[in-house]
Order: C-alpha cells, then structure tokens, then sequence
C-alpha cells in the first residue's frame, strides 16, 4: 500500500454535517453521574469491572525491560492474597518494548498494547509512523494506540487526518486500533465530536481521549461527548466502537463514575474490557485497597501494593 492509500471500503464522512454539541447541557448531565448512590453489593461488582478493563500503562522515557517485567508480573498477579480478581486487559508499552512485554506475560490472556505513530506529540512523517505500527505488531502487539495529527486536524485538514487514520488501520493487521484523539489540545466539545466521528469513520476499533501527558487529560464531559458519538455512529452503521479514556483517572470512586454513565449512555453491552478500557497507572491500587476495605471494613496500607 503506498503513503496515501486509503482502504476502498473506508469513506471520509461529511464533516460539515457533525451534530454541534450543547456543552452546557453536556456539563450538567456529566456533573449528575456523580451523585448516583451505589450500594455495597454494586459496588464490589463496579470495583471487580473497573479491574478487568484497566490497560495496565508504563509510558516514560526510562523504562526498561526490568521495569516493563515487574508491570507484567503485577498484571498477572495483582494480589495474591485476594482470590477470584479479575486480571487487566492490557499492558501498554512502547513500541520498543512490546517483545518483552509479550514474553514476560505468556499464556495469561493479557493483551500488549503499544503506543505508535510518533507518541505522543504525532509529529512525524507518515511513513515512519507506519514502519512504527508495523514493527509493533510484528513483534506481537495486541492493540495499537495513536495518535492524531493534531495540527493538521486544527487547522481543517480532515482529509490528511481520515487518511492517515486509515492507513495507520490498515498497517494493524489483526491488531486492534486505539485512536487517542488528546481532547485536552482539541479546545472545544464540538472538536471533541467531530474528531470522534472522523476516527471512527477512518476505521478506529477503539476512540480514546489521551496520551496522558496533556493536561485536561479525560474529564467527565469529554468522554461523554465521545460516548454519545459512539452511540449515534452505532445507530448510523450497527458498528459496535470502544471507548478508552485515559489520564487523570487514579482513584476508584471517580472509574465507577464513569462506568455509570457508560450504563447510562450506551448499556451493558458495552461494559466490558472487549468495548471499554481505562487507561491508568495507580488506578490498579486504589480499586485493590478499595476491595479490600469492601472485605474487611479496613483499609490495607499501600505499602502492601507495588508501586507502578
């Protein structure tokens, strides 16, 4: 396939026609997930949920494959004292580490997910980025997770952008594709949308809101935005699309958050590491202390959980 090449069943959506979005309206609905009162017994199930759908991340300039081991080694034993917990979905690396993540989690049905195409400022010639996902995936990533040009979508390249996100598709193979759209430089909710929207026509499996080093990373409003272009997509094509939000989600109380306004928003069917995933460091020990408490009445001391 050459630079430019775009799939032939794939097809740039009409961007003069992406519903605007009624940010007030968007702001209070969000601001109302968060009074929803949850019982013990729902909130264990919550909690156990929460577990499985973590993409467990390193993302930093001195990883090692010591430290990517000792991530894997924690994805597969999470705490061993505690019987019947859930594993995580993922382990998210660099590209560069992908091989030894592979390794070091073996048969425990724990995807490797890499980051590409120039993480995480995508500001690399479309070429590379492709060598980047290729390379990735030959060396046994599950799921890619990129990034957009951001520039070229500010500026209403949209174009450049769809193709580049076909492509980027194209190059996955058989590994799923993760589309980070880092809603915290996009400005608006309307962007937020008509980014979703973009993605997902361009053939992302997944829409994701950050890299995680931008900050607002993924905020209540955000992620409701882009869940409610999920749902109109799947009510346009009948295509099923994942949601990851990622950055800034550390504490158990605000994931159960969201997974209420995913039921809310898009229902069950969508409330599973297969369609929905968050993207976290130290989320993992919080919702683990918080099971515990639900266990014994007490708090462990985060000194019994590894440090990520």
């Amino acid at each position: 396939m050459s630079i430019a090449a775009v799939p032939n069943d794939v097809r740039m959506p009409d961007m003069s026609q992406v519903a605007l979005v009624d940010e007030v309206g968007v702001k209070e609905r969000a601001a109302r997930f968060q009074t929803r009162s949850i019982k013990k017994e729902s909130k264990i199930e919550a909690l156990q949920m929460v577990l499985s759908m973590i993409d467990l991340t390193t993302l930093e300039g001195m990883d090692t494959p010591g430290k990517v081991k000792q991530l894997c080694q924690k994805a597969i034993h999470l705490h061993d004292a505690v019987p019947d917990l859930p594993h995580v979905a993922a382990v998210c690396v660099y590209p560069t580490m992908v091989g030894v993540a592979k390794k070091a989690l073996g048969d425990h049905n724990i995807n490797v997910a890499s980051v590409a195409t120039a993480f995480p400022s995508g500001m690399a010639p479309r070429q590379i980025k492709l060598e980047e996902t290729r390379i990735a995936v030959d060396d046994g990533a599950d799921e890619i997770d990129m990034v957009i040009s951001r520039g070229a979508f500010l500026q209403g390249e949209y174009g450049f952008v769809f193709d580049e996100i076909a492509a980027i598709k194209e190059a996955c193979g058989k590994a799923h594709l993760k589309v980070i759209l880092e809603t915290g430089e996009l400005g608006t909710l309307d962007r937020v949308r008509r980014a979703s929207v973009l993605a997902m026509h361009a053939g992302a499996d997944f829409i994701k809101t950050s890299t995680g080093k931008i900050q607002p990373a993924a905020t209540l409003p955000v992620t409701l935005v882009m869940l409610q272009a999920i749902r109109d997509f799947y009510y346009e094509t009948g295509k099923m699309i994942g949601m990851k939000p990622a950055g800034g989600i550390s504490n158990s109380k605000l994931a159960i958050h969201y997974l209420v306004m995913l039921r809310e928003t898009l229902g069950s069917a969508w409330m599973t590491p297969e369609w929905y995933r968050f993207g976290a460091s130290s989320l993992a020990n919080d919702v683990l202390m918080q099971l515990q408490k639900q266990a014994t009445g007490v708090y462990q001391s985060a000194d019994y959980f590894s440090k990520d």
